[in-house]
């Protein structure tokens, strides 16, 4: 379990699945369907939803790219994170955001795999949390060219290092969305 005090409940995260980041992701339309399901579930459940929303050079605030896709919409009540950094608690107010409502246990989609993703699940764990991956509903672009491995490798390959991920106190898990319970 946690060892974050007084930290029962789990929230559902939704990591950067903005346009410009999932335009050229691997199977973007069924990980944008899985991740649809899940805000659906935990919704349906009373489990929070926390939206992080990355923005860059690349991806800047307010243009069409730096949009939430359509297919995915946020609740005005639900949390939005606005980062910078890979980590998604980087310079960011995700902490507070979790410490009020009471947070120790993530349940982690969307993309980038190989950046937002990976950084966002180590540092949750190294700050506490209990993390699990949804193994069907995060994504990556194709790499390759600079020498990544294939998006589906990419993807495989987090989810079996995550699997078996363990730290002192905490807990994490690869789930596929159909397995995910809050």
């Amino acid at each position: 379990m946690t060892t974050l005090s007084d930290r029962p409940h789990t929230a559902l995260m939704v990591i950067d699945t903005q346009n410009g980041v999932l335009a050229r992701t691997h199977e973007r339309d069924q990980v944008v369907a899985n991740i649809s399901t899940l805000v659906t579930r935990a919704r349906d459940e009373g489990v929070p939803v926390v939206w992080v929303q990355h923005s860059s050079d690349n991806l800047a605030k307010d243009s069409d790219e730096w949009q939430l896709v359509p297919e995915l919409s946020r609740d005005s009540s639900e949390p939005l994170v606005h980062k910078t950094y890979a980590d998604s608690f980087e310079a960011t107010d995700l902490e507070d955001v979790l410490a009020r409502a009471g947070i120790g246990h993530l349940v982690v989609s969307g993309a980038q795999t190989d950046e937002c993703i990976r950084s966002t699940i180590h540092g949750a764990m190294v700050r506490g949390y209990d993390v699990t991956l949804v193994g069907d509903a995060h994504t990556t672009e194709d790499l390759s060219e600079y020498g990544a491995p294939t998006p589906d490798k990419v993807i495989a390959h987090t989810n079996l290092y995550w699997q078996e991920h363990r730290a002192p106190g905490r807990t994490a898990a690869v789930q596929k969305t159909d397995e995910v319970t809050f």
